[in-house]
């Protein structure tokens, strides 16, 4: 997939098999399998998917304050940054062409045993995220600048947040594929 251009519907598509994936991929788990991790500095399948709700969870409110209109910050108004920022933000998260990031600390995941309805929440979440993209339909997405989850000074627009929530979501979901097709994850 193109993530760097894709409309929004193409993106709600893919968020929509995102969660369909996850739940027939992963559902079924037991809570060992969920939380066993290939090594100490490695994340669990349920750590992926916690660390996609900590980080998704941070847009929720943002999207909320654009479809209420409130004003936007000065770091919003710079001109030329933000789509900059939204683009290498959306190739650095690329599953395929992307590089090893660590997650910022914000956004880690719970390093205990993590809840066997890790997978259900996070599907749950994915279709309150997708509602609010058609919420937002309407809006000229590419031009309204709002400001990370992460850091208030790092600005691009709600379409690029769009895209970032997607391509962040592939880039674990495949993750937690690779630590189902381990030689030690449980049977």
């Amino acid at each position: 997939m193109d993530y760097l251009n894709a409309d929004l519907p193409t993106v709600i598509t893919t968020a929509n098999s995102i969660a369909n994936d996850a739940k027939n991929t992963f559902g079924s788990l037991t809570s060992a399998q969920l939380n066993w991790k290939p090594s100490a500095e490695r994340w669990s399948v349920a750590q992926c998917f916690d660390h996609l709700l900590t980080s998704n969870r941070g847009y929720i409110p943002i999207i909320d304050n654009v479809l209420a209109g409130t004003k936007r910050t000065f770091w919003q108004s710079m001109p030329v940054l933000p789509g900059l920022i939204g683009k290498l933000l959306i190739k650095s998260l690329d599953p395929v062409k992307g590089r090893n990031l660590k997650a910022p600390a914000k956004f880690q995941p719970a390093q205990s045993d993590l809840s066997s309805a890790v997978i259900d929440d996070f599907v749950s979440q994915q279709a309150t995220i997708v509602g609010k993209m058609k919420a937002t339909a309407h809006l000229e997405l590419e031009r309204i600048i709002i400001s990370s989850p992460v850091t208030s000074v790092v600005t691009y627009s709600l379409m690029d947040a769009y895209r970032v929530i997607v391509v962040h979501e592939a880039r674990h979901f495949q993750q937690a594929q690779r630590v189902t097709a381990e030689s030690g994850f449980p049977a």
